[in-house]
């Protein structure tokens, strides 16, 4: 599956905006539910790939007692630098690396877990077979995806805003890859393909976003996502496009403090 460059390029100061508007809205919430079920594996040695800026890794590395080595990777740089920078509770290995090509023996983790990120995997069945040959017999890949985007409100409105902004070539970047990997049937075949042969564990969890203003939600979708390589790709105002997101959130959830339906899907395969 060819993936635009613009769809994983999280450089400049997108790092940053991520992970000061971003994670908050969205991310935390998740890193709450997936960290505890890496604690329940008890493993003694985890990796986590597509880590971001370490919002699973701080949860993760808070639960995880201190024995345990945990290796946070990504394949942006500059992601992981601000997660180092950010930095955890306990020492954490921050390796860049590419899920799709991990740098790891054979057989050498209880766990590998990976937060939002298949979905920018060009061949998933790929990255879930080198997640599947670095576990260790009787291990667990834990990841989770976004559902449709019609679950997830706050990328919805953005995406129909910018779509009055661009009408002959709308930024669709929320809509094709955060929340254009959702299906359980697809998610299964391609585990299925990269070898893992039981039936994966699948639960959709519902919550909440919630942002101080319109303005907060849309300046995290606008200018700390790669859909702001898109808005500056079709030679659009950074400014504008996120004052016509702030409106149609404002105009969806009011004025003041806002809060948005999100849902994702966590799924576990055992090797």
């Amino acid at each position: 599956m060819a993936i635009p460059a613009s769809d994983i390029k999280f450089s400049g100061s997108i790092p940053a905006l991520y992970d000061e508007y971003l994670v908050p809205l969205i991310f935390e919430a998740y890193a709450a539910e997936t960290a505890p079920r890496v604690a329940a594996l008890a493993p003694s040695r985890v990796l986590e790939t597509a880590a971001g800026t370490g919002v699973v890794t701080r949860a993760m590395a808070r639960m995880l007692p201190a024995s345990v080595e945990l290796i946070a990777t990504d394949l942006n740089q500059p992601m992981l630098d601000r997660a180092a920078a950010t930095g955890t509770q306990r020492p954490v290995h921050w390796q860049q690396a590419d899920a799709m090509k991990l740098p790891f023996e054979d057989a050498s983790f209880d766990a590998v877990v990976c937060q939002f990120g298949a979905m920018f995997f060009p061949d998933r069945s790929a990255a879930y077979a080198e997640a599947r040959r670095v576990l260790r017999p009787g291990g667990t890949f834990v990841f989770a995806v976004w559902d449709r985007i019609e679950d997830n409100e706050f990328a919805d409105v953005a995406t129909q805003a910018l779509a009055t902004l661009f009408p002959s070539d709308p930024p669709r970047f929320m809509e094709r890859v955060p929340h254009g990997y959702y299906e359980r049937e697809v998610i299964e075949r391609d585990l299925a393909n990269a070898g893992f042969a039981a039936s994966p564990g699948f639960e959709t969890i519902a919550a909440r976003s919630r942002a101080e203003s319109a303005h907060i939600a849309a300046l995290a979708y606008c200018e700390g996502t790669p859909m702001r390589n898109e808005i500056e790709g079709r030679s659009g105002s950074l400014t504008e496009a996120t004052a016509v997101c702030e409106e149609a959130l404002a105009r969806r959830f009011g004025t003041g403090p806002i809060d948005g339906k999100i849902q994702a899907h966590i799924i576990t395969a055992r090797r």
